[in-house]
């Protein structure tokens, strides 16, 4: 029996415990005692518990874990996680993104001063050591975007589009150390969603995205499939990936990055290896309809892919994220009505009435999410129009 150790579970990674049990595999877990004391444990998983949420801590539990028996496979769920399961990759010989690979996804300022000689198209840039040295660089410049080099979700991702507000930023934000400072890419924002192995990419999908107005970029919802009508933007995107995978020394696994169409052409945001947030990887099996946890879990551990990848949608899914002013829940309006629609796979809301709601600066601040599937894109604008239309949060 094949052995499967997964670097952290939670809500969104449980689909990967699934897969694996499905197929037959022996599945262990490094996962955060925070969670494992809030909800029953798995009977036929093995857990490490590690306290806290650094790269660090995690990176003891599967010391821990690979030290006691040696895995056939090891899968880093999210940001936190993904260091510790390239080191227990590295050092097995086990498939994985690559140590580069992991390191790079892990620091914004790597790929911003390692990218350029690949070819890859980004926003110009000042890595400083802190915010005050960047304020003449920022001046001549505005709008710029202040981003932390490690933090994921949008949060600490700032517009700055004028000198007021660059010295607001620097008296509020100038003890963080580090930080990376860019032009802003004005055009709308998207993603893209690859696996791959061994350096050949397997699947790809590109996702449509919508944030929150300036001056943080939250996101409100994914829409999967899309695809570019311009064949010149096409080859500039494809182009951009290419560079991307090269620069990261990208081998096998998922890989989740972010780009904005601006006018001079895609200009990448930021690149991960490791399981996109907001449920987007299971909306992205939805729409071309395979399971693509279970696809992750075989490169994982080096079993074949089959028949099991398709790489022309089947559906069109979607995330969405309802939000509403800051202050307390008083009621909340239309779940019952949005969940009994056709095309709504799943109503999961994290606020109810009493619960206090601050203003949206980050991912972690929102609502919960409506996933919805239609047959069609124009099926899918429909069901989005009405979930939020029908799904009110009163404050």
């Amino acid at each position: 029996m094949k052995d499967l150790l997964v670097v952290g579970v939670g809500t969104m990674g449980r689909p990967y415990v699934d897969a694996a049990q499905r197929l037959g595999v022996r599945v262990r877990a490094v996962e955060s005692e925070a969670l494992l004391a809030h909800g029953p444990a798995d009977p036929d998983v093995t857990y490490y518990p590690v306290a806290g949420g650094l790269d660090e801590t995690w990176q003891s539990g599967v010391t821990r874990a690979i030290t006691e028996r040696a895995p056939d496979g090891v899968l880093a769920f999210a940001e936190a996680h993904v260091l510790a399961g390239a080191l227990a990759q590295d050092r097995l010989g086990l498939p994985g993104p690559s140590l580069h690979a992991a390191v790079v996804s892990r620091n914004k300022a790597l790929q911003r001063t390692g990218f350029g000689a690949y070819g890859v198209p980004q926003p110009d840039f000042l890595l400083a050591p802190r915010l005050a040295a960047a304020r003449q660089w920022m001046l001549e410049r505005l709008p710029v975007v202040v981003k932390p080099l490690t933090l994921g979700g949008s949060e600490g991702v700032e517009l700055v589009t004028d000198p007021a507000g660059v010295e607001d930023v620097i008296a509020r934000r100038g003890d963080e150390g580090k930080i990376l400072v860019e032009e802003a890419v004005q055009g709308p924002e998207y993603s893209w969603e690859a696996l791959v192995h061994e350096g050949e990419v397997l699947f790809r999908n590109v996702t449509e995205k919508e944030t929150t107005a300036p001056p943080y970029f939250v996101e409100l919802s994914h829409r999967c499939g899309h695809r570019f009508t311009d064949p010149a933007v096409a080859a500039q995107v494809d182009a951009l990936t290419t560079g991307v995978l090269r620069g990261l020394g990208m081998r096998t696994g998922l890989v989740h990055l972010e780009f904005r169409l601006g006018v001079d052409g895609p200009r990448l945001m930021e690149v991960a290896v490791r399981t996109p947030g907001d449920y987007l990887a299971e909306a992205v099996g939805l729409t071309y309809g395979f399971d693509l946890h279970e696809a992750v879990v075989r490169l994982a551990l080096g079993l074949p892919l089959g028949d099991l990848v398709r790489t022309e949608p089947v559906a069109y899914a979607a995330t969405y994220f309802p939000t509403c002013a800051p202050g307390t829940v008083r009621a909340v309006h239309g779940v019952e009505e949005v969940t009994a629609h056709p095309d709504v796979v799943r109503v999961r809301l994290r606020k109810g009435p009493g619960d206090t709601v601050g203003p949206l600066t980050s991912s972690s601040q929102r609502l919960g999410h409506v996933l919805v599937r239609s047959g069609s894109p124009q099926e899918r604008e429909e069901a989005l129009k009405f979930v939020a239309d029908r799904l009110r949060i009163e404050v």
